[in-house]
């Protein structure tokens, strides 16, 4: 039986979780109220960290997902920091769409899942 590894576990939810072979992330917002670029930026680089904690990297990615607070508006220059971030011929299935976040502050949130 496969060991259950928490990353960064509080009260109400772990920012990662391992198990069987396979890592997931709770969902990432940073830098509320900065502009769409700045947020997403951060959220990669969040998403980079645990990554790491939980011993894979974004080229094991298996999908994404992303949430935008206004697709219409946001979509194009999340992508353009999507697409430098992202390893060419590593891309997860991925799903985009849009819903209200926890905050107004907040324009994205991504969720990812990797092979460890």
């Amino acid at each position: 039986m496969s060991e259950i590894k928490r990353i960064e576990t509080g009260p109400r939810m772990s920012a990662a979780v391992v198990y069987n072979g396979v890592a997931y992330l709770a969902g990432q917002c940073e830098a509320p109220g900065a502009d769409i670029t700045t947020q997403t930026t951060e959220v990669l680089a969040e998403i980079d960290r645990l990554l790491a904690l939980a011993g894979t990297d974004k080229t094991r990615l298996l999908t994404a997902q992303i949430w935008l607070a206004d697709i219409n508006a946001d979509f194009a220059a999340m992508n353009a920091v999507w697409d430098t971030w992202v390893s060419a011929g590593n891309t997860p299935a991925r799903y985009t769409g849009e819903a209200a976040l926890a905050t107004p502050d907040y324009k994205v949130e991504i969720i990812v899942t990797a092979a460890v």
